[in-house]
């Protein structure tokens, strides 16, 4: 099919789109009457997505770990809708195990698909915003990509790339006119602590009210999260729509506390080391 031309609205295109935030964001921007090219590993998960608006819907198979599929996802989004505006990178899992205990196939794949495939992903996206000088990346990080948990570290690790990423992205695109965020939630009723979630049991007693605890409620925690994904999805909305939308987005009461208390203590020691930070630097006029 050729360039929908008979149709202005802003195109999104959303990566993860089998369950959880994705999903719940293909179906918002649909409802808004806008065009969405849904991407997920098994493209038969979306064929229920939103079968009234079939004709603003561009279901892709992409493996965001598969350079072939990127390339063939962005020029189907290209070929059918002639543009992507706003690209939101959600594709992703989390990975659980003490630091110790990890398995380095496990922290492989962790940063193959949260990392180097968000990255790959943008690359292949950013040419055609950057031509048109406009465009939205966001980016679905986590609490954990700004504040570190037990039990997480190698989950965090990865996110916390993505956060450094879209720093250095913004300072590149932003004066082209691209505009970059990072949305961080806590815990939502997704899928992220349930099927999708990849663990390494803790064996360890040393880490057993640490990193085996905190492994153990998550587990037992999923269903139960206070997030709402479908909330969530609205305040993305909303953001997109801003003229100047935050680097930041933090999702959830308790995102918002730990990520605060978190740069709070960073800066507390940053100014109580400020005098010895300071004194490693040449003297003046040297």
């Amino acid at each position: 099919m050729s360039v929908d031309s008979q149709n202005t609205s802003p195109v999104w295109f959303v990566t993860g789109c089998s369950t959880g935030f994705g999903r719940e964001l293909a179906r918002a921007v649909l409802a808004r009457g806008w065009r969405c090219v849904a991407s997920a590993r098994n493209k038969a998960s979306l064929d229920d997505l939103a079968p009234e608006a079939s004709d603003r819907l561009l279901p892709v198979s992409l493996d965001v770990t598969d350079a072939t599929q990127i390339d063939a996802a962005v020029a189907a989004a290209q070929k059918q809708f002639g543009a992507i505006d706003v690209l939101v990178n959600n594709a992703g899992y989390g990975y659980q195990s003490s630091i110790e205990e990890g398995e380095e196939h496990e922290i492989r794949a962790q940063f193959d698909a949260n990392a180097f495939g968000l990255f790959a992903l943008t690359r292949a996206v950013l040419p055609g915003m950057r031509a048109r000088r406009k465009g939205h990346v966001i980016n679905i990080t986590s609490v954990a990509g700004l504040a570190g948990f037990p039990g997480s570290g190698y989950y965090a690790a990865s996110k916390h790339a993505v956060e450094g990423f879209s720093d250095s992205l913004l300072a590149e695109v932003g004066p082209l006119g691209i505009k970059v965020t990072c949305v961080e939630p806590g815990p939502f009723r997704t899928d992220w602590a349930g099927r999708s979630l990849v663990q390494t049991p803790s064996h360890i007693d040393d880490y057993a009210e640490t990193a085996g605890a905190r492994m153990k409620r998550t587990a037992e925690g999923s269903g139960h999260q206070p997030g709402d994904p479908v909330r969530a999805a609205q305040a993305m909305i909303h953001i997109a729509e801003a003229e100047k939308p935050p680097r930041h987005l933090v999702l959830g009461a308790f995102g918002v506390d730990a990520v605060a208390n978190r740069l709070r203590a960073a800066l507390a020691d940053i100014e109580a080391w400020r005098e010895l930070s300071l004194g490693t630097d040449y003297p003046a006029g040297s």
